[in-house]
Formats: C-alpha cells, sequence, structure tokens
C-alpha cells in the first residue's frame, strides 16, 4: 500500500475503533463507504480497504480539520537531498582539512578524523546488517533518529491538542487523532529511516567532495609543505602505518611512497629548521584516499537508501492481521467470522452468551456466526470428543475460563493448546475469562479481583497469548474490546500444543 492510502487507512481506523466513538464519524458513514467500496469490486482485501478508507475521506476531512491538513502535506521532498548534498560541499570546502600554517603534519591532518569517523559508521552498519541476518530487532543510530525527528519538524502530527483547540472540537476526535499518531508513527519508522539515511549518507559523502576541492583549491594559491612529527612513533613505525593506510591510493595513483630513509628525512623536530618538500603527491593520495573510502561507498549507501525509501513508500506494511482489517477483509470477500466457544468447567449462562456477541461483534462484524460448543468437564482434556477438530470454517477459537479457577498448566493450560490444535490452519485461538461468577461470589473487591487477573495474565503469557478478562454478564464492551484486539494480535500458536 502506497504512502498516501496507508495514512488514509490509518486514519480511517483510529476513528472507528476510538472509544468513546467520535461524531466525526458515525456508524452510517461506515456503512456508506464500505458500500462503495464493494461496489468497485476490488481485487483483493488491501485494495479493498484503500478504496474505503479514500471515499471515508470525503466525509471524515471536511469534519476533521486538523487531520486534512496533515494529509495534505507532502512529508518528502526530493530537493533536500540536494539542499544536504551542497550544505556538505559547502561546510567542506570552507574547512581547513589538512593543517594550518601552510605545513602538513602527515600523522594529525583533519582528514584522519574523518577517515575514522567513517570507518566507524561502516562498522555499526555491518552490525546492523548482521543483526537483521540474526533476526534481532535492531533500532536506528541516534543521528539517524535525530534526523528523523528534524524531518518532522513543521509536520507534526495531528494529536489531541488538534481537536480539543477547535471550536467544535469532539472529545472521541481527541483519542482518534492520537491513535492515528501513534500507529502512523509505527507504521511509517522503516521509510523514515530510510530517508533519514539518505540525507545523512548523501551529505557525508558531499562533505567529503567539498574537503577534496577545498585542498585543492588552498593548494593553487598556497605553498604547502609536508612533515611528520611525534613523542613515541619511531621513523618506521610511522612510515608502516601510513604506508597500510594509504596502500589503496598508492596503487591506483602510482605515486610511490618515499623509504624509510626518506621519510625519516621528513620528520619535524621542534625548534629545527622547517620541513621543505612539497605536499602535492601527499594532496593527491588524501584526497585519493577520501574519495575510495568515504565518496564512494557514502555514495552507494545514499542510493541504496534512496532507492529503499521509493520502495517503500509505496509498500508501508500494515497490520493487516490485526481484527480490525480482518473483519474488513470478510466484508470485502462477502464472509463472516465462524467463531466457536468451547466452554471449561463451568457452562455460560444465557446472559453470558449475549455478553460474548456484544463482546465479538465490534471486533468480528454484526453478521458473525457464534457457537457455544457442550462444557468439557475438568480433567477431561484428553476425552475423544475433546480432541475432534473444529469446522474447517472456523475463524476464531475461544477457550471459555472461570475466573473463580485456579488457572494451572496441567488442565486449562493443555486444554487451551489442544483447542489450538484442533482449530483449522489460519484460525486464531484466544483465552476468555469470565468474572461474572467471581463478582457474584466475592462483590467488587478490586484487590482480590485484581489478584486474580493477574493469576490468569501470567499464566496466558506462559503459553505466549494474552487472557481477555471481562464480565460476561454486564459487559464493558470500549474495554473489553481493546483488550480483544490486543489478544487477536497474539494468539495461542497452534505448534505449542
Amino acid at each position: 500500500m502506497n504512502e498516501a492510502s496507508a495514512r488514509a487507512v490509518l486514519l480511517l481506523q483510529a476513528f472507528e475503533t476510538a472509544q468513546p466513538p467520535s461524531p466525526s464519524w458515525s456508524d452510517d458513514d461506515r456503512a456508506w463507504a464500505t458500500r462503495l467500496a464493494l461496489d468497485a469490486a476490488a481485487p483483493d482485501a488491501e485494495t479493498f480497504i484503500a478504496q474505503r478508507a479514500r471515499h471515508a475521506m470525503q466525509r471524515l476531512a471536511p469534519r476533521e480539520p486538523a487531520a486534512a491538513s496533515w494529509l495534505a502535506r507532502r512529508l518528502w521532498r526530493a530537493r533536500w537531498v540536494g539542499w544536504a548534498v551542497l550544505a556538505g560541499l559547502v561546510v567542506g570546502a570552507l574547512a581547513d582539512s589538512i593543517g594550518s600554517g601552510q605545513r602538513i603534519n602527515l600523522l594529525a591532518p583533519p582528514l584522519w578524523a574523518v577517515l575514522a569517523w567513517n570507518a566507524l559508521v561502516y562498522l555499526v552498519l555491518l552490525g546492523h546488517g548482521l543483526a537483521r541476518l540474526l533476526m534481532r530487532p535492531t533500532r536506528p543510530g541516534s543521528l539517524v533518529l535525530l534526523t528523523q525527528r528534524l524531518l518532522r519538524l513543521g509536520r507534526r502530527l495531528p494529536g489531541p491538542g488538534a481537536a480539543s483547540a477547535s471550536a467544535d472540537g469532539p472529545s472521541g476526535s481527541a483519542r482518534a487523532l492520537q491513535a492515528f499518531a501513534t500507529g502512523w508513527l509505527r507504521a511509517s519508522a522503516p521509510l523514515a529511516a530510510a530517508r533519514a539515511s539518505t540525507l545523512l549518507h548523501a551529505a557525508a559523502a558531499a562533505l567529503a567532495l567539498g574537503l577534496i576541492a577545498g585542498m585543492y583549491l588552498r593548494g593553487l594559491v598556497l605553498d604547502y609543505r609536508v612533515a611528520w612529527e611525534s613523542t613515541f612513533l619511531s621513523a618506521e613505525t610511522a612510515h608502516a602505518a601510513l604506508a597500510a593506510l594509504l596502500a589503496p591510493a598508492v596503487a591506483i595513483s602510482g605515486i610511490a611512497l618515499p623509504d624509510a630513509a626518506g621519510f625519516e628525512a621528513l620528520r619535524a623536530v621542534h625548534g629545527g629548521a622547517a620541513a621543505s618538500a612539497s605536499a602535492a603527491p601527499w594532496i593527491h593520495l588524501l584526497a585519493l584516499t577520501l574519495l575510495l573510502f568515504v565518496v564512494l561507498p557514502r555514495s552507494a549507501l545514499a542510493l541504496g537508501a534512496a532507492l529503499r525509501a521509493h520502495w517503500l513508500a509505496r509498500h508501508i506494511a500494515l497490520p493487516l492481521a490485526d481484527a480490525y482489517f480482518q473483519r474488513l477483509a470478510r466484508l470485502q470477500r462477502g464472509d463472516v467470522a465462524h467463531v466457536v466457544v468451547q466452554p471449561y468447567a463451568a457452562t455460560p449462562s444465557a446472559q453470558a452468551a449475549l455478553g460474548l456477541r456484544s463482546l465479538l461483534a465490534p471486533a468480528l462484524g454484526d453478521g458473525l456466526q457464534l457457537r457455544v460448543a457442550p462444557t468439557a468437564a475438568f480433567g477431561a482434556e484428553d476425552a475423544d470428543d475433546s480432541a475432534a477438530a473444529l469446522d474447517a470454517g472456523t475463524t476464531l477459537a475461544i477457550a471459555l475460563f472461570d475466573l473463580a479457577a485456579t488457572p494451572e498448566a496441567e488442565s486449562q493450560g493443555r486444554f487451551a493448546q489442544q483447542l489450538a490444535q484442533r482449530a483449522p490452519a489460519g484460525a486464531a485461538t484466544i483465552l476468555l475469562v469470565d468474572e461474572a461468577g467471581f463478582r457474584q461470589r466475592f462483590g467488587a473487591d478490586s484487590a482480590r479481583l485484581a489478584q486474580r487477573r493477574d493469576a490468569w495474565r501470567v499464566f496466558g503469557e506462559a503459553l505466549g497469548t494474552l487472557p481477555v478478562c471481562v464480565d460476561l454478564g454486564a459487559p464493558d464492551v470500549p474495554g473489553a474490546t481493546r483488550a480483544l484486539q490486543l489478544a487477536l494480535r497474539s494468539p495461542l500458536n497452534r505448534g505449542t500444543a
């Protein structure tokens, strides 16, 4: 999905999932956008989602001026790379990169610091590349993060203040705009990092070119002489170090370095005569070294980052596996969610069944098909009827437990894992814990309730998922829906069963 479509999709998602709901987007608006997108007969779910968001912006954007203004902004301009290159060239040309007093100390020109810095950058990039190969998450470097922040100056995302500052700003819009800002920053992070890297690499290459130009411009009107001095290094050691550092430039240019005796003659002694050898050959070698180790690699890295940014701007990765997008995908296919609830050791009441539907409908759609299976007895997880595979059309399997029960890996844990195995490929399996019986027995004791919730949370985390704790007799639908969406993002893995 391209950058513009992804921004519209995430903005619409934020308004359709905001709690409390925003008056800027109603159920009628939702149905209207869906109908227009369905009429367009999109070939796939991603295209349908993008078209639906595009239609939705026709109504939502006029009602949310802050968001509309931000959507209309261009977040990237190619000329910024040109400005970065120009700035690097100017700074490099104006910098005295080889030394003052028209005498170059071969062991301490500022150019060596530039080369050392770039070597460090290459090592960091190599480390990031190896970490990605090893599937370890890495964060961009501090300079890249700083550049990302600079790119956002003047292009700040609309946040809660944008809605509250407007005369008619609805309270629900504040939460939606904040959710949109968070979602977009997360989705666009790879693209922003690629763009920041493009600017940094282009500026670094231009800086090195400016340094080279500055050396030759000064050499046209000034007579630079060359020498070296050191308190600790002998002539042999200093000569060997320079020979190693300048070896590629020597091989390409054919400019030979003086031998050890000739290098010893260039040694400057405090209070002695000034060095008299011309610096021209050394300037050629230093310039060629900068070209080989800074200009060419940084230019290649800038080009690679620019190509990556160009590709990412057309392929923004959205969390299409989330419940919100899965519901839209089912709308595009004309499907409905098929949910199987498997109670364990406690049979849900009729009121609990109604609570289940009200809980699941916002995330899975009003047309969902809900089936509550017969309750599995405690300790019967290995029974034959508990091992039967679920229907092939099942899209979500829910292991329903009672909060009053103490979760145990050998009973509830084994039951949940076996339910995940019984579910068809592609179906999610989550844990839902009913608080109704616990509240009736112990009342609204917040401390005891929180303690029992923590026990189930730890139990769920051990299985690699997040349990949804809710009173099905009187569910807090907005809060439970958010918990359900989080659980659907990390369902029970079939492979762990």
